[in-house]
């Protein structure tokens, strides 16, 4: 296949990962541990496996060609074409009943992120980025998200996920971002980069995240008038170390006072 999927194939698989974990939200869950370098305790739910399950049967029923790489599964297939899912991002905020997790369908072509969808189907949202544009769905409708003008960071509003990790990566200089900026927030997971695309937030800096984490909300991000790169300004679809900024004035002072 050399032509990219239509955009309502994103929302099937959306529709499908839904039905698995809509039902099991704010439930009692069994929860599993698995291991995860860095973290003490990495969680994950029947939610997460049966949502991931279902992405993948559709995914190879329609492009049985396309390679997929999933958090719980690994990767299967090779070629240009890669769907890279993860069917909970933030299966602690799932876990403890707070809306901010979401399903994560991104695919990369060549190895670049060209398309990408964030499910969130508590609240009924869903933001995508097609070859054009990055589009936010609610109970209100359909609209174009942009992101925030924001260049000084005096004036950037900063979120990140949790300070506890920034101590085991002294050259992320995060206390000099968090200090200069007019305020941080934190616990966002996902959802907090579909705020930074919808105009919302300013800066999003995360540390350590996998593939799966940050290939669908590139296209997000970037489509909606946003940066993504690492610290390094390299292109992020590997993970590491990640940036995202409302225009690209802002990123790289951000850059700066984070690396200097």
């Amino acid at each position: 296949m050399d032509t990219f999927p239509p955009v309502t194939f994103l929302h099937r698989l959306a529709d499908a990962a839904s039905m698995e974990t809509l039902p099991r939200f704010r439930t009692t869950l069994e929860v599993e541990e698995k291991f995860k370098p860095g973290y003490r305790f990495d969680p994950v739910t029947l939610a997460d496996k049966e949502a991931e399950r279902v992405l993948r049967e559709l995914i190879s029923s329609e492009y049985p060609e396309h390679a997929i790489l999933g958090e719980e599964f690994g990767e299967t297939g090779t070629g240009p074409w890669k769907w890279v899912i993860d069917p909970v991002d933030g299966t602690r905020p799932f876990i403890c009943g707070i809306p901010v997790w979401g399903t994560l369908i991104g695919l990369t072509l060549e190895g670049r992120s060209v398309m990408g969808m964030m499910s969130q189907p508590f609240t009924q949202e869903r933001f995508w980025a097609d070859q054009e544009a990055a589009w936010a769905k609610n109970v209100s409708g359909t609209h174009r998200m942009r992101t925030r003008s924001t260049t000084d960071l005096p004036h950037a509003i900063l979120h990140t996920n949790s300070p506890e990790r920034y101590g085991e990566f002294p050259e992320v200089r995060f206390e000099r971002l968090r200090d200069t900026v007019q305020m941080t927030r934190y616990g966002g997971e996902c959802y907090a980069f579909a705020m930074l695309a919808a105009g919302q937030i300013d800066l999003c800096l995360e540390l350590s995240l996998q593939p799966y984490d940050i290939v669908a909300l590139i296209p997000i991000i970037e489509r909606a008038g946003g940066v993504v790169t690492g610290l390094t300004g390299q292109r992020p679809e590997a993970g590491g170390h990640v940036l995202a900024s409302a225009n690209e004035a802002l990123h790289e002072r951000a850059l700066r006072t984070l690396t200097s």
